[in-house]
């Protein structure tokens, strides 16, 4: 069970956990933000090397693996703290801890594979979603047929940020041609595919997609052509890699609140900051009613979400299910948190609508959490069919 102090949630060890992580985003990762995001610029290897120093890829790794043994609650209270300096950082430490996939290596993977991700050695990117596959991922395409002791893959993948940059890729394809329209889940395989940092194996061809945003990092459209991996490439059982990757939304979905409630706190305390500064009618506008309001509304709204999600990674530490709760902590979480980075713009009147200020990159970034690890839309579905049970018919 959770520990609880006066402070709520938040124990002592928390709490330095939580301090030392603002200190390296405020003194490390924002300004590095401040100056390549407008540029459209990578983050540095170093930044991930110093990440790695801290243990940010193994927060939620086991320690006989060489983590820290922490829980999602940990690994969420970093995430905020770095993804309020940038928030691709934040997002970048989701290529270790709780690595979707993870859950179906075998005891002999984990123990060859587990330690160098902790280490920031072994960090690997995803490739899941389709030009015509997003949310409906059990509609993959992308093939692999047995040829022998290998496996032939051909297919699209799109979506796949950190490709370029990962030490490995991480595929999902069908192995079984035959689609039953009732279980299209049923035939899906993962395969883990080694590479060298910085370009892609023959038989892979990148394309790198063009964002408003997001930027440290890029996302990429793969093309395998006959791409060949030897048999040992599988993970888990074949065919049957959507059910056990599914296992584990609830912590990828308490991440992404907790990233948009990093962005929402970098708006605010921004946008509060240059309200004190600014100078109207011979007074800041921070004395001005509008703006105080505005700026009382938005911090309500930051801690809403973040004891929402506080409350959702206590039940995912404590082992209860927790679907629910965790579509409407993402849902809450990143509908807030575009909100708010546009009140913040707004507050900052036409110095938010340029690149001089951080909160533009704030609110383009709030932009996208509405829409990966499941649409605003596919959240409201999974909450409205466990109140009401699924539609008949």
């Amino acid at each position: 069970m959770t520990t609880l102090t006066q402070s709520g949630y938040l124990t002592d060890e928390r709490r330095m956990l939580q301090e030392a992580a603002r200190d390296f985003a405020m003194q490390e990762v924002l300004p590095l933000a401040n100056k390549l995001d407008p540029e459209r610029e990578d983050m540095p290897r170093s930044l991930i090397d110093k990440m790695a120093e801290l243990g940010y890829f193994g927060i939620t790794i086991p320690e006989k693996y060489g983590g820290s043994g922490l829980g999602c609650f940990e690994y969420c209270l970093i995430a905020e703290e770095l993804s309020r300096a940038w928030m691709s950082v934040g997002s970048v430490i989701a290529r270790g801890n709780t690595f979707m996939g993870s859950q179906m290596f075998n005891d002999a993977q984990r123990a060859a594979i587990m330690p160098r991700v902790a280490r920031g050695e072994y960090l690997g990117a995803l490739a899941l979603s389709e030009p015509a596959a997003g949310s409906d991922l059990a509609s993959v395409s992308c093939r692999a047929r047995r040829d022998g002791e290998e496996w032939v893959i051909t297919g699209n993948k799109y979506w796949c940020t950190f490709a370029d940059a990962a030490d490995f890729i991480f595929l999902l394809a069908r192995t079984q041609p035959e689609v039953d329209p009732k279980r299209k889940h049923v035939g899906i395989s993962a395969f883990i595919i080694d590479k060298q940092r910085g370009s892609f194996p023959p038989g892979i061809a990148g394309s790198s997609i063009p964002k408003i945003g997001y930027f440290g990092w890029k996302t990429w459209e793969l093309a395998f052509d006959s791409f060949r991996l030897p048999a040992i490439a599988l993970v888990g059982e074949e065919g049957q890699a959507f059910a056990a990757f599914s296992r584990g939304l609830e912590t990828y979905r308490a991440h992404t609140a907790a990233r948009s409630i990093g962005l929402a706190r970098g708006a605010l305390e921004d946008a509060t900051k240059f309200a004190l500064e600014r100078v109207q009618f011979d007074q800041p506008i921070a004395n001005f009613q509008a703006i105080r309001f505005k700026l009382a509304q938005m911090a309500t709204e930051i801690e809403a979400a973040r004891q929402l999600n506080f409350h959702v990674c206590t039940q995912i530490d404590q082992g209860q299910r927790c679907d629910k709760e965790a579509a409407m902590t993402k849902l809450f979480a990143s509908e807030m948190s575009e909100r708010v980075c546009s009140d913040a713009m707004q507050i900052l009147g036409g110095a938010g609508y340029t690149t001089h200020y951080a909160v533009e990159r704030y609110w383009r970034d709030a932009r996208l959490t509405k829409i990966f690890e499941g649409t605003s839309e596919i959240q409201l579905k999974i909450i409205s069919d466990r109140i009401l049970g699924r539609p008949v018919g």
